[in-house]
């Protein structure tokens, strides 16, 4: 079994990149385009390029700053120990970024994990992103190639989302989990979980 998690808004209470734009002042120009995006009015990639532009000069010191306010969502922990319990793997794709991602999934035992990658030059955010972008189809191709090396099907995969974002890697997984859906992902997914409890998942994947 493998679970894949969405990272903001789904193992983590926060979208990074908002976070991150209060430290810019542009934290309510970056929202409304995270809204749209995720609500799919938005290509992907062109929108997350047009939000991270809002943090060109910041000091890469803000990244840390960052990780400070970052916290779990109920039941993330949980969850992650529940499926390690069972033999099971627990990975992360995110269309945030790896500076965030990669030291909270060092701290959570994570077996997989993959994001954005904030260009940073001399100590400074470029207000750009190092390709290629993981957007929906890169989490849906994270997904099938992290099954791959488990080997295992995607039949035995379980992936929880949120956005539009996690569309594609929902509909290749065994089984999608809307965890707090936006409207298109509470058509698309199989199951929803509205109770902000990530360890409310654990009873509909048999554990």
């Amino acid at each position: 079994m493998l679970v894949v998690l969405d990272v903001d808004s789904t193992l983590i209470e926060q979208e990074v990149i908002e976070v991150l734009a209060e430290f810019a002042g542009k934290q309510a120009e970056v929202a409304a385009v995270t809204e749209r995006a995720m609500r799919g009015e938005l290509d992907f990639a062109g929108s997350l390029r047009a939000r991270v532009a809002n943090l060109a000069g910041l000091d890469q010191e803000i990244i840390g700053l960052a990780l400070q306010k970052i916290t779990l969502t109920k039941g993330a922990e949980k969850l992650i120990s529940a499926v390690h319990a069972a033999s099971g793997k627990v990975a992360a794709v995110s269309g945030g970024f790896s500076q965030i991602l990669d030291p909270l999934a060092l701290d959570l035992g994570l077996d997989f994990y993959r994001a954005n990658v904030l260009e940073i030059v001399s100590g400074k955010l470029t207000g750009d992103v190092v390709p290629p972008i993981i957007d929906k189809p890169a989490k849906a191709s994270a997904l099938i190639e992290w099954a791959d090396a488990l080997g295992i099907s995607t039949s035995q995969t379980i992936a929880i989302g949120d956005g539009a974002n996690d569309l594609d890697m929902m509909e290749v997984a065994g089984l999608s989990i809307g965890f707090g859906a936006k409207p298109r992902v509470r058509v698309a997914a199989d199951v929803l979980v509205d109770s902000g409890d990530l360890s409310d998942v654990l009873a509909l994947i048999g554990l």
